[in-house]
């Protein structure tokens, strides 16, 4: 390893691409979500504990309760909605032209538009703050004990103040 110039090798630059698939048409318009998202993705991909490496991508699904509970039931024994699920594809990630694929993130609209409503956040607020949770998810965080869970939590707090969301975790201290 030559060390002319500089005492540190650069490293490469992760770089995320979510593609989005709607599922459930209240999500609205896949262009304008489409655009929110692509803001979204290099704000994850930049942040150094983010896990990610090289050039990624994850399947964002905007689905609604019922498929998610379907899906929850199925993958992980609980008969009931959920707000994001993860399925990270693991070892056995595809290269889809240049890009390793991370997993799938899918999200209900009904379980979302409810807890935005109940913690007065916006339902776009509320949107990229679970879209960062579940590609955490999909690169390998987790929050199952409590010294992974403050990683992970810190971890996207620090993401969504890029994108200047303000820490969803605050009044839960």
């Amino acid at each position: 390893m030559s060390k002319a110039g500089s005492s540190k090798e650069p490293q490469s630059a992760a770089a995320l691409s979510l593609e989005i698939v709607v599922e459930d048409e209240r999500w609205g318009g896949e262009a304008g979500l489409q655009a929110r998202v692509d803001a979204v993705a290099p704000k994850i991909a930049a942040h150094p504990d983010a896990r990610l490496q090289g050039v990624v991508l994850a399947t964002l699904v905007l689905a609604d309760d019922a498929m998610v509970q379907d899906l929850n039931k199925r993958f992980r024994g609980q008969d009931k909605p959920t707000n994001v699920l993860s399925f990270p594809a693991g070892d056995v990630g595809m290269p889809v032209e240049g890009e390793r694929h991370l997993g799938d993130v899918i999200l209900a609209y009904e379980t979302v538009v409810r807890e935005a409503e109940a913690g007065a956040l916006t339902l776009d607020h509320h949107l990229v703050h679970l879209i960062v949770h579940g590609v955490l998810h999909l690169a390998g965080h987790d929050h199952i004990d409590e010294r992974d869970a403050v990683v992970m939590e810190d971890t996207e707090t620090a993401i969504l103040a890029t994108l200047g969301i303000a820490d969803p975790y605050a009044e839960l201290d």
